[in-house]
This record gives structure tokens, sequence and C-alpha cells, in this order.
């Protein structure tokens, strides 16, 4: 049981965090507003908003939004019944906080969908958003999820030898995404830790096992 509680604290302050920054960015920004954090370059906030899929993404229009959010809740509800399935088990500590990880990252972004819709004016190049419910810009489940953090950390002119990408401008880390979305990578990241070194132990020889060897030698 102390797993589960300690997955459930986790993913409560993850979910904390992950609201407070993207309400603060929701009503402080314009679309397209950004800033330097401590004056680096390779740090930035860029107030973007997801209209669907990871990266911008989307399908379908608002049919295709309302399936991915209910996609979304589905896969949410499977995640948190195997974390309470395997959380008894002490070997598994590692695994369960990193579907903790991914469950909270997942509710993070279904919580926009559902209801910033219905919570917030909308956010616009020129205007930004109020808490306002009269004047909502989408109903339920079609919510846009807030985009924030930017990590440009190489920008570059790619040398002009190299085939048909020669002479483009190159930027890495391009992508923007929010707190919700790196709890998932991160989350996604220990799944792999965790598989490795699982991995590593059952191909390990065990001291018996050398005995035996060395006897038979």
């Amino acid at each position: 049981m102390k797993n589960l509680r300690v997955s459930i604290l986790l993913i409560v302050i993850i979910l904390v965090i992950d609201q407070i920054i993207k309400i603060y960015v929701k009503t402080h920004f314009r679309i397209g507003d950004e800033f330097l954090v401590f004056g680096l370059d390779w740090f930035r906030i860029h107030f973007l908003e997801n209209k669907g899929m990871a990266f911008g993404m989307s399908f379908g229009g608002s049919i295709g939004k309302l399936i991915l959010t209910f996609c979304r809740l589905v896969l949410a509800v499977f995640i948190f019944i195997y974390i309470k399935k395997i959380s008894n088990n002490k070997d598994n500590k590692m695994i369960v906080y990193a579907f903790s990880l991914i469950f909270a990252g997942a509710v993070g972004n279904i919580i926009d969908s559902m209801f910033y819709g219905l919570m917030f004016s909308e956010s616009t190049p020129f205007l930004i958003a109020e808490f306002s419910p009269q004047t909502h810009y989408a109903p339920f489940l079609c919510g846009k999820v807030v985009d924030m953090f930017y990590f440009p950390i190489i920008e570059t002119t790619l040398p002009e030898w190299l085939p048909v990408v020669g002479g483009n401008d190159f930027r890495f880390f391009n992508a923007i995404f929010n707190f919700a979305d790196a709890s998932i990578t991160i989350g996604v990241c220990l799944l792999i830790i965790s598989a490795f070194i699982k991995r590593r132990l059952t191909n390990r020889p065990t001291k018996d096992s050398n005995i035996v060897s060395e006897q038979n030698i």
C-alpha cells in the first residue's frame, strides 16, 4: 500500500504543478508570446495551444477531438487500474512510479481538453484569455491543450555538402511542450530503464550456477 500512497501523492503534485503553470500562461499570455527564462536564449516560455495530438497535430475536426479525448480517458483508467494491481509488490516500485508519471501527464492534458474550452475565453495573438464561462470558446471535451516550454538548444545552418537538407536552417529541440508532456516522457524513460535493469539482473549468472559450472569443469 505504501507504493500506492506515494503514487497518488506523486500524481496529485504533478497535476497541481501542471495546472498552475497552464492557467497562469493561459491568463497572462497571448498566443505566440515568448520570453527568455533567466535571460537564457535556449530556455524560453512560448505560448501555443495544441488542438489535438502531440506537436500540434489534429485529425477529424471536432469529432476527431472527441474521439481522441475519449480514448485518452479510457487509457488513463486502465493505467490507474494497472498501477493499483502492481503497487502491492515492492519490487515494482520503479514501474509503479513510471506509470504514475505517465498517468498524471495524461490526466493533465485531459483536463485541458475537458474543461478549458468551458472555463476560458479564446486565446488569440491579440487577446489574453480570461476566466469566462459565459464566453467560453469550445464545448465539453473539445478544449485546446496549453503548451509553453521551448528549448531551442541548437540553432544553426546545416553544411552545404549534406544531401537534400544542406544549407537549411536546423533547430534542436524544436517541439513546444508542457509539464504534463514532460511527465509522460520521464515515465516512459523510467520504464525503459526498469526493463533494461530487469533484463540485466535476469541474465546475470548467480553464485550457485557458477559453482555448478566449476564442478562440471
